[in-house]
């Protein structure tokens, strides 16, 4: 009996011992994100990658996705350069974010060819969806990323 006593404390002190440890380690994990990624697929924050992403799912040529990459790079240059502007009030903020977002997106629909417009109208109906049902916010050229405002 006291050798079953023993070895139910020794499993609860090896549980409780590691359960921090891990509970540490996953919040680390997360904290090392880099920034832009906010849990729930904001890596599209960086510009290289949501052009890979739209060269995927667009069949890019690699002109294409060049130009596309310098655009979403402009993009998050203006967007960051408009978050650290603190005399803007946040409903301007947010309105010159969403024409910032709108321009982009026209930008990178001029160079499509008219199969692909047909695809990115796709998406962008698709994220509109997911936007308007409650899916959050998320840059445009991903998955998750809002519509632009028309």
């Amino acid at each position: 009996m006291i050798k079953h006593c023993l070895l139910a404390l020794m499993l609860a002190g090896l549980v409780y011992a590691v359960t921090p440890a891990v509970s540490a380690q996953d919040t680390n994990e997360q904290q090392s994100a880099p920034s832009g990624q906010h849990g729930y697929g904001h890596n599209h924050f960086d510009p290289e990658k949501r052009a890979a992403m739209l060269s995927k799912q667009l069949n890019l040529s690699a002109d294409q996705k060049a130009k596309v990459t310098d655009i979403l790079k402009s993009e998050q240059s203006q967007m960051e350069g408009l978050r650290s502007d603190s005399s803007v009030s946040q409903e301007d903020r947010h309105s010159k974010m969403m024409e910032i977002h709108k321009s982009s997106n026209e930008q990178i629909r001029a160079l499509l060819d008219p199969d692909q417009q047909k695809k990115w109208e796709e998406i962008q109906s698709q994220q509109k969806e997911h936007y308007h049902h409650g899916g959050g916010q998320a840059p445009a050229g991903t998955p998750n990323s809002p519509p632009p405002q028309q």
